[in-house]
């Protein structure tokens, strides 16, 4: 009988993974009133027979090929602690009285929550999200700018509308969350026309500031954003491999490593400076 009642949870596991793109342990304790334990042992199994990805908290749908795109919640449940530690070093660029971009993505979004303190802000987004933290914190002296567009699974506004007006503007400094990143492809996103947009967000910054995570490293989406040395800073974490370090210390003009919380406080550190 046990077996039989394990099937059937991790049947109304899998089908909500695939219809919202992620699961929460604490969601799924309440939802089939069973254990914590008993819930990980269901993800565990599912992961096993590689139908979900599990990550801290729950579990996310698979992601393999170049097309597959997240949604926004499936995303924010990979790597927080990295993203965190990424988000406060990207914020201490941020200087008062500036324009900068935010490209959309849970990286992004995060930054945006590191961004109270900064005076007189400008800020110029595809994300709805990144718009929706940035109006709640009830600046006076902020603007923020959302750009037209067709809306993608991940909530970013892409398209010709977008493309339009990020073409129209100059940016103190963009900065970028990506897919994936790797030697030949460089920086990558699964959706075509979220690629035109962010490459249209990139050539209006004065200066390019991608912010991802270790996890990106290898990954490789459809379409190519930019190349790799045309970022002027890498923000990555202390997860990312040495021989990706080395790869991108010489492509990128800045390499700048976080550390995630747990090993430490998040500090800077410059792998290389062409």
């Amino acid at each position: 009988m046990s077996g039989v009642l394990a099937r059937q949870r991790q049947e109304v596991i899998l089908e909500e993974v695939r219809r919202t793109g992620a699961v929460q342990v604490s969601d799924l304790v309440l939802r089939l009133g069973v254990s914590d334990m008993t819930i990980r042992r269901d993800l565990d199994a599912l992961a096993g027979r590689g139908l979900v990805e599990k990550v801290y908290g729950g579990a996310t749908s698979m992601v393999g090929r170049s097309t597959d795109e997240p949604g926004f919640e499936a995303k924010s449940m990979r790597q927080p602690a990295e993203k965190e530690a990424i988000a406060r070093l990207a914020a201490g660029m941020v200087r008062p009285g500036t324009a900068i971009g935010l490209s959309a993505g849970t990286t992004t979004w995060t930054l945006a929550r590191h961004l109270d303190d900064v005076a007189d802000l400008t800020v110029v987004t595809n994300s709805i999200r990144v718009a929706d933290m940035l109006q709640q914190r009830g600046r006076t002296d902020r603007t923020v700018v959302l750009t037209g567009g067709v809306r993608t699974p991940s909530d970013a506004l892409v398209g010709p509308v977008a493309v339009r007006t990020l073409r129209s503007l100059h940016l103190d400094v963009v900065f970028l969350g990506v897919h994936g990143m790797a030697p030949r492809a460089g920086f990558t996103t699964p959706n075509l026309n979220e690629s035109e947009t962010n490459r249209a967000l990139a050539e209006a910054a004065n200066r390019l500031v991608v912010i991802a995570d270790h996890a990106k490293w290898s990954t490789v989406g459809i379409s190519t954003i930019v190349g790799l040395d045309e970022a002027d800073v890498l923000i990555s974490d202390d997860g990312l491999p040495e021989e990706a370090r080395r790869v991108l210390g010489e492509q990128v003009a800045e390499l700048t490593i976080a550390e995630a919380p747990g090993s430490g406080e998040a500090v800077s550190e410059q792998e290389s400076e062409l």
